[in-house]
């Protein structure tokens, strides 16, 4: 009963991770901080829906559709879309119009709805026609590089590009890893000094503002759905 998700990291520089989820007896769920942006396609009573969801950057409750099923694509820090600003899409998103349950429609062109399997094929053709586009800038910025502009340019455009600040990128990550740290077993005092929080109470507002959680909840896998998939494997 409740969210059933499976998520798996994704081999594409363009993507970030592909996830499933099916629905039961479930009509809310805590909604989670995340900072990128996705397309989400799900069915339910027959009928198929697309949307493009944005960052969020705080937790809060979210209605759910009972008895569907979908499937995400999350996709990498510093990508965006031709026609949509990241900016635009933080705390929202768009449903997409003319969808069915074969394709859907973006950027003025109708696509094929992808399987899980099939996230990356479309992502290449998104890429190749010119709507899933990237700052070359950001993605040298990812991979630990200096480039040759004044820190204010840099975050300048880190802004324009995921509609956040490097440093609620970076705060909202950590309070994700720690709740899966958390879910999995690790002690709060571990995972306080694991990922650089002052203390533990820290550690609580983090996971307040936004994962919706207490250390206790998570550990005991109480406080009802939520929108995260806290089976995942974390890697180091």
């Amino acid at each position: 009963m409740g969210l059933r998700f499976r998520t798996r990291d994704s081999d594409s520089p363009w993507v970030d991770t592909v996830w499933t989820c099916t629905s039961e007896q479930v009509t809310t769920m805590t909604s989670v901080a995340g900072v990128r942006w996705g397309l989400v396609f799900w069915e339910q009573a027959g009928r198929a829906y697309a949307a493009i969801t944005g960052p969020e950057t705080r937790t809060g409750t979210a209605p759910v559709p009972d008895g569907a099923a979908f499937t995400g694509i999350e996709f990498a820090v510093g990508t965006s879309l031709r026609t949509v600003p990241t900016p635009a899409l933080v705390d929202g998103g768009i449903t997409l119009p003319d969808t069915t349950r074969r394709t859907f429609r973006l950027d003025g062109a109708r696509w094929e709805t992808p399987d899980p399997d099939d996230a990356e094929a479309l992502v290449e053709s998104l890429v190749r026609a010119g709507i899933v586009v990237r700052d070359p800038l950001l993605a040298d910025v990812l991979r630990g590089h200096r480039p040759a502009v004044s820190g204010r340019t840099v975050e300048r455009r880190f802004r324009a590009a995921t509609g956040l600040t490097q440093g609620a990128v970076r705060q909202i990550e950590r309070a994700r890893t720690a709740a899966q740290l958390l879910a999995a077993g690790d002690p709060a005092a571990d995972v306080v000094a694991k990922l650089g929080y002052f203390d533990e109470p820290h550690l609580a507002r983090a996971l307040r503002s936004y994962v919706g959680r207490t250390v206790r909840q998570l550990r005991e896998g109480t406080g009802g759905a939520i929108a995260l998939d806290l089976d995942q494997r974390l890697t180091s």
